[in-house]
């Protein structure tokens, strides 16, 4: 209790809450049409390929517009861009409501709810931004916790959605993004870390290999959990015959390990290293992603499926426990690249699944797809493991003394 009490010192725990807030209830607006895609389906009549596609319309447009917003972020601030898109937010969930009747339509309305998703970087580079980097990862790991939204999304769509139709479930999330608003407005400051650079400055960080190497990286962590967790309620419901009453239920209880497991991963990074976390990451993630596609028995795939996203989890804490340490200044935009990367990846799982299902009649080899990734980022972090540990970042990948951390192209 001590220790938390002096990381919280470290820092500034308003502006924390305000990010993990606006990022938990944005991340529960970009899955909502994961968690009532059974219901779209049905009354739009949908093939298993367009219920793939129609989840993860979301997911990519989220993914397309988290550069732009951490660009903006870097010259408005972190604060007034996250202020910005929440009130977007709620007139697109407006629209929503009263004006989508096609399966076309119901494509705009998923570019819309992506703007939700693009919330990623600056949530997380905000929530950070006060802390010393010794204190990053748990720092970042408790604003990307946000992504427990998911679980508001699937424990309270499909219910106000058999109670009330689908449509209020848009409503009702306009309604949610109102307090994360007033939270950000008058409860979080601007952190000091943000640089003014010229324009071209940052865009350098497009050409670095080591943005790359933490973009693949964040595809199969985040990537996977956006996308498993999107297909969750349609691969319980049409596989395992789970009820449309019950399968948000289940889909939660799997969906919050990730959540739990990032803010552990981030400590476990900040004490043992990013990289060394990141090579367990990818070993469990592999060994779980093959054991699914076997298609297992209910009762096992289960705890299969939390194995799984317990590894996604550690993993995105551990991914953003580095990133600060190896750009100082530039955080907001380095993360919405990397999370740009990782969520386009995501986006790919709920079309894999849909293709595999309609075209080869079972959802296996999405999961065996996500193992033998799994593998070959696990091979990427051996080759990069001393060059990183004799340049920018401690053994393993823990922080070095901060007077060290100045390591940035230039």
């Amino acid at each position: 209790m001590a220790s938390f009490k002096a990381f919280l010192k470290s820092g500034h725990p308003p502006t924390l809450f305000a990010a993990f807030l606006y990022f938990d209830f944005c991340f529960a607006i970009w899955v909502l049409d994961g968690a009532l895609g059974p219901f779209l389906s049905k009354e739009f009549g949908l093939t298993p390929m367009e219920r793939g596609f129609l989840v993860s319309v979301p997911i990519l447009a989220g993914a397309l517009m988290r550069v732009p917003l951490g660009i903006a972020a870097q010259y408005i601030g972190r604060k007034w861009a996250a202020c910005i898109e929440m009130g977007t937010i709620i007139v697109s969930l407006c629209y929503g409501a009263f004006f989508v009747n096609s399966y076309n339509e119901l494509l705009i309305m998923g570019v819309m709810l992506g703007l939700a998703g693009a919330s990623f970087g600056v949530a997380l580079s905000l929530g950070g931004g006060w802390f010393p980097p010794e204190n990053k990862g748990l720092a970042i790991g408790i604003a990307g916790a946000g992504n427990s939204g998911a679980i508001i999304a699937m424990l309270a769509g499909p219910p106000i959605a058999i109670a009330y139709g689908w449509r209020m479930a848009y409503f009702a999330g306009a309604g949610l993004m109102i307090p994360a608003l007033l939270v950000m407005l008058f409860a979080a400051k601007e952190p000091p870390d943000r640089t003014k650079e010229k324009f071209t400055h940052h865009l350098k960080i497009f050409t670095e290999k080591d943005s790359w190497v933490f973009s693949i990286s964040y595809i199969l962590t985040f990537g996977g959990y956006i996308g498993m967790t999107n297909f969750l309620p349609t691969f319980l419901h049409f596989e395992y015959d789970i009820p449309l009453a019950t399968m948000g239920k289940y889909a939660a209880l799997i969906a919050i390990m990730a959540s739990i497991s990032r803010i552990a991963g981030g400590w476990l990074a900040d004490r043992f290293g990013g990289i060394r976390n990141m090579l367990v990451v990818c070993v469990a993630t592999a060994v779980s992603s093959f054991y699914i596609a076997t298609l297992p028995p209910f009762y096992l795939v289960i705890p299969a499926l939390i194995v799984l996203f317990l590894a996604l989890g550690a993993g995105n804490g551990s991914t953003f426990q580095l990133v600060p340490l190896r750009w100082v200044g530039s955080t907001a935009i380095v993360m919405s690249l990397v999370g740009e990367i990782g969520a386009l990846g995501g986006g790919f799982i709920p079309n894999i699944m849909g293709y595999s299902k309609q075209r080869l009649g079972s959802y296996q080899y999405g999961f065996i797809v996500w193992a033998v990734l799994a593998i070959a980022i696990f091979i990427m972090y051996m080759v990069v493991k001393r060059k990183w540990e004799t340049s920018w970042v401690g053994k393993g990948g823990m922080a070095r003394h901060r007077e060290e951390h100045s390591y940035e192209s230039k």
